[in-house]
């Protein structure tokens, strides 16, 4: 059954109306673009290179996997821990989840059965042990994290905050009010209430708790996800503006400046870095010799150009956002 749900607003509520970027709510949308069979045009590129990954470190088949259903529906409130902050770091949320309440698990789990018709035995056991073995979570949702998400985070993450500046704007310029009308198709504000069409189930503040802590997430989709669990406030994550063109290759040209002052090889390994590689990836696509690729790579790290993350045997290199910076005002 659809249903229109209505979210009221005191001012005490609208004061505390905010946004937050959590790495948390881009791990069970991705995780499931992953493991479905349905294929996803706008993160396909993605997909087709994490997948491999995910494979051969056995996360199709772990604790997130049962933990959240390819075939979609409800995933575990303490999943998403509301962010203490405007962006938390991926250790932060991680920290919170490992201290998840046992009856919040166990409350969590519940409903996943309900959802599922039954849990398996692993499920079972975080049931009956949720002290013991929310660090095996956590320990899995680490791994995820540094081979699916982690050398993606800078160009990601911008195109969140990109979008939070966005509509901070509109609050500012145009009110409250008009910053959720705009939000999404599904939600309309009205006589200090925020209306929610196409939902299954009713949003109250009785059960959702004060004010509204808006994200922005990457692999949300097209709809909207909420998690309700009182005294935390409701978390609304949404599809951000410019996600479309998240992956979209972005051509860099007019290097010649910028290799003047790093060098051309550490310039052609910047711009080779589009796509997040290993040193013997880098060596065979540019050339150079796999302990030259090594040197500069140490050297663009030092600097604050290149991240390194671990990928089960390997170790995969991304460029940072001061790295994107750059390249940009080169290309300018």
């Amino acid at each position: 059954m659809v249903v229109l749900a209505e979210l009221a607003f005191s001012a005490n509520d609208l004061a505390q109306v905010r946004f937050a970027v959590s790495p948390m709510w881009e791990v069970a949308p991705s995780f499931r673009l992953l493991t479905s069979a349905a294929a996803h045009p706008l993160h396909r590129a993605w997909v087709d290179q994490v997948r491999p990954r995910m494979v051969a470190a056995g996360l199709d088949r772990g604790w997130l996997y049962e933990l959240i259903p390819p075939t979609g529906g409800y995933v575990p409130d303490f999943l998403n821990p509301a962010p203490a902050e405007a962006a938390p770091t991926p250790s932060a949320e991680w920290d919170a989840i490992r201290k998840s309440p046992t009856a919040r698990v166990r409350q969590d789990l519940d409903h996943l059965a309900r959802h599922q018709g039954t849990l398996g035995p692993r499920l079972r056991a975080l049931h009956n042990n949720p002290e013991g073995l929310l660090a095996k979570v956590t320990e899995e949702l680490e791994t995820y994290w540094d081979l699916a998400l982690a050398p993606y985070w800078a160009r990601i993450r911008a195109v969140l905050e990109a979008d939070i500046l966005y509509r901070a704007r509109l609050a500012a310029e145009h009110g409250t009010g008009h910053l959720l009308n705009d939000l999404h198709t599904s939600l309309s504000w009205d006589n200090d209430a925020l209306r929610m069409s196409r939902r299954k189930q009713p949003l109250t503040r009785t059960t959702a708790g004060t004010g509204l802590l808006l994200i922005p997430s990457a692999f949300t989709g097209p709809g909207l996800r909420t998690r309700t669990t009182p005294p935390d406030p409701p978390q609304l994550a949404y599809p951000p503006r410019g996600v479309g063109s998240l992956w979209t290759k972005r051509p860099v040209t007019q290097t010649d400046t910028l290799a003047t002052v790093l060098g051309r090889s550490r310039t052609l390994l910047l711009t080779e870095l589009e796509i997040p590689a290993s040193t013997t990836q880098l060596a065979h696509r540019t050339g150079l010799s796999p302990a030259g690729v090594s040197q500069y790579l140490t050297a663009l790290r030092n600097a604050g150009l290149v991240s390194a993350h671990r990928a089960g045997r390997s170790v995969l290199y991304a460029r940072t956002a001061a790295a994107e910076t750059l390249l940009q005002a080169a290309s300018a």
